[in-house]
């Protein structure tokens, strides 16, 4: 499985931005997908998750601005940002679980559930948001 993201770049406070995540060679039935973000000196942390379960969890500082969603075949994921803030400047990771029991709810955002080896975890490079005031 390899994640290739896209779509991160410039904008100013209030724009918007969506990132694609495309996934190969992707046929998993049970699992979690998450978009993370890592700012400077910070810890890397969910920004939302979904599960194959259809369930969808937002970290608390995007919710009603951010909207994960999965393409019908599974293959391509996206994160709509919407209202963005400086806050939301940080490297954007897509990544995906692969384990028993995790299908969906919070575990899909919670980067630990990501902190293990292929093939039970993927992550992509990583692609920079940055919004100016």
């Amino acid at each position: 499985v390899q994640l290739k993201e896209s779509g991160g770049g410039s904008v100013q406070s209030g724009g918007s931005l969506r990132l694609s995540c495309a996934l190969s060679e992707f046929t998993a039935t049970t699992y979690c997908m998450g978009w993370f973000r890592q700012a400077p000196g910070k810890e890397r942390e969910g920004v939302a998750g979904i599960g194959s379960d259809g369930t969808t969890t937002y970290a608390d500082a995007v919710k009603g601005r951010f909207t994960i969603s999965l393409s019908n075949t599974a293959n391509t994921l996206y994160l709509q940002m919407n209202d963005l803030k400086p806050e939301d400047t940080a490297l954007y990771f897509c990544a995906t679980a692969l384990s028993a029991g995790l299908e969906g709810g919070e575990k899909c955002l919670r980067p630990r559930y990501y902190g293990f080896a292929p093939p039970f975890a993927y992550w992509s490079q990583g692609t920079q948001v940055t919004v100016s005031s």
